[in-house]
């Protein structure tokens, strides 16, 4: 049997090191180099069986013997979505790495990966990262090894710092040291805990089947390191290797288009499978229709290296870079599966239209949001996230938010005010949806990251939901207090016209005014401002209105404020449903109740 080598995802919260971890594997310093020192784009490595060995003897000496050919790591950004890389029939990892930072715990983004690990049923196991952080921790790094001045190979094995392993180094630490970092680990396992997971220290786990295994660890000082590696393997060769036959149709996934002079090129991984250079592929598009095209150029990625060398023929899994021919003019997306193509152009078509369905179609919902993102693999991410906070969506796509998008925003607008939302992750809006958008009350909210994202969409519902609550309270009844401007009398009577200043609430056409000692003054029948007539008038306007029936003279020239009149009933309602108040209608609330009481000293008790 052929087995192919394990993808493994390392995923986690930004800057709690997933990058520095690989470049410790792979002894580069990419991070360095990342913006911000945040990973911007997937990447991947392809790490050999024997490279494995000669970087951690460790292997060899637990006795794990090595089937596999070697690893397919791929570093992602921080983001959630970039852990949910799918394949037909499940994930697109088969294990994954999550990297915590020990002294910081799990982050937001820490929370999605997790649970879309749990979602994928994917296995994983934990780098606790920045051990060395922990003040006063020691250890000794390969670094200081080298410089040291210890040549003599009987001084070197007098070191027992130089050669112990990693449970020896941390039972080691002075006693505070080793308290600190206790109660971090143990807090850690506490909140895996919370979402189903039960976890320990690798060497006290004898099931690997029962519980998450953590691995102490310092990309810095690559403390940790071998342990880490010796733990994929093991976990690999005793778990995954029956998973890894290699079969062979070539199976795949765009990971990236990249734009070059030379032509579009898609970064790709194989996950089964071997491909051909002369091979047509067929890859899916949006609805699942199969796009058949040629292979230009054929090109893998070298091992522990950035650079890509042309092939004739690769085998999975492996990461790819090919430049396409095809006759079709549909876009190829981020996230798209992709097959050898054997003219069978029917079986392709039920095997992508049925991918997408289960990734995509099964989030939708009857009524809801228009949700958008930049690959297949985000649009499910952000779909998962959403329904965990209980926000549904009606429609979903890949790419820029564009007209179409508006016009069914817009339309909801009609049916509840809530789904009248765009979310875009890591996508544009195109100009033609620019233009219209001024016209359509909807809104639109965009994140290149997404758990910023969904905090921004909860937050919108949270204050969308209570402004519609407070519109259907105050159309019930309404609530003001208005201040009367008395050097703008326009009119004594038949109606008198005055102005006023809005204190507090809204003004409404229609509504019934009461004094500072509750006796009713009359209806406002007209409210202007700036010479036009307005059915409302809101906080801090300065308004003309007119009260027919009242002889400004005779009744209001003493006095300054007026408010709304209401019932007992609308009284209560107001005040159970506080909250949605500003401060100044509650003071306004708190008047009318005391200027009622004078009357009825029980009044909306």
């Amino acid at each position: 049997m052929t087995i192919r080598q394990p993808i493994v995802t390392v995923c986690g919260h930004v800057d709690h090191g997933k990058t520095s971890i690989l470049d410790s594997l792979r002894n580069t310093s990419v991070q360095e180099t990342e913006k911000g020192g945040i990973t911007q784009k997937i990447s991947f490595t392809s790490y050999p069986a024997e490279q494995l060995k000669k970087t951690c003897p460790l292997i060899e000496s637990s006795g794990i013997k090595l089937d596999i050919p070697g690893f397919l790591l791929i570093d992602t950004p921080g983001h959630a979505a970039f852990t949910n890389l799918r394949k037909r029939g499940g994930s697109l990892a088969d294990l994954a790495v999550l990297v915590i930072d020990i002294n910081e715990g799990i982050k937001p983004q820490t929370a999605e990966v997790i649970q879309i690990l749990k979602h994928n049923k994917t296995p994983f196991l934990i780098a606790l990262n920045k051990i060395d952080n922990i003040s006063g921790w020691r250890t000794i790094s390969r670094d200081e090894i080298t410089k040291s001045n210890l040549k003599n190979p009987s001084e070197i094995a007098s070191r027992t710092d130089l050669k112990m392993g990693l449970k020896e180094n941390i039972e080691s630490q002075a006693m505070n040291i080793q308290n600190t970092f206790n109660e971090r680990y143990m807090t850690l396992i506490g909140s895996l805990n919370s979402y189903g997971f039960d976890s320990d220290l690798y060497f006290n786990i004898t099931d690997f089947t029962k519980k998450i295994a953590l691995v102490p660890c310092s990309a810095r000082t690559q403390q940790g390191i071998p342990e880490l590696i010796m733990m994929l393997c093991g976990l690999s060769q005793k778990y995954l290797v029956d998973k890894l036959k290699l079969g062979e149709d070539a199976k795949g996934v765009i990971l990236e288009i990249k734009k070059e002079r030379s032509g579009n090129y898609a970064e790709a991984i194989l996950y089964d499978g071997q491909l051909k250079k002369s091979d047509q592929i067929a890859l899916s598009n949006l609805d699942g229709k199969p796009l058949i095209t040629k292979i230009r150029v054929l090109e893998e990625i070298e091992p522990l290296s950035a650079k890509f060398k042309p092939k004739e023929i690769v085998h999975a899994s492996t990461g790819l870079r090919m430049q396409l021919i095809s006759g079709e003019k549909d876009e190829i997306f981020s996230g798209m599966p992709f097959e050898i193509y054997k003219n069978n152009l029917q079986e392709l078509k039920e095997k992508f239209k049925k991918q997408l369905s289960e990734s995509v179609n099964s989030l939708l919902e009857k009524h809801g949001i228009i949700a958008k993102a930049d690959s297949l693999g985000s649009l499910e991410a952000l779909l998962f996230l959403l329904k965990q906070n209980n926000i549904p969506v009606l429609k979903a796509g890949i790419g820029n938010i564009k007209k179409t998008d508006i016009v069914s925003a817009k339309a909801n607008t009609e049916i509840n005010e809530l789904d009248a939302v765009i979310l875009g992750f890591n996508v544009d809006i195109d100009e033609e949806a620019s233009l219209l958008l001024k016209e359509a009350k909807i809104k639109i909210l965009t994140n290149e990251v997404i758990y910023k994202l969904i905090e921004d969409a909860v937050e919108f519902r949270k204050q969308k939901a209570k402004e519609i609550e407070k519109r259907r309270l105050m159309e019930l009844a309404s609530l003001f207090k208005i201040k009367i401007l008395h050097q703008y009398v326009f009119r004594n009577l038949n109606p008198a016209i005055f102005g006023i200043r809005v204190e507090a609430g809204k003004v409404k056409k229609g509504l019934s005014l009461i004094d500072e000692k509750g006796e009713k003054i009359g209806r406002l029948k007209n409210i202007q401002h700036e010479k036009k007539s307005i059915d409302e008038a809101a906080q801090d306007m300065e308004v003309a209105v007119s009260v027919p029936g009242v002889n400004f003279e005779r009744v209001l020239k003493d006095k300054n404020y007026l408010y709304s009149d209401m019932s007992e009933q609308h009284f209560r309602n107001f005040k159970k449903n506080k909250d949605l108040l500003s401060s100044g209608e509650m003071k306004a609330l708190q008047e009318i109740a005391e200027i009622k009481r004078k009357v009825k000293m029980d009044w909306g008790m």
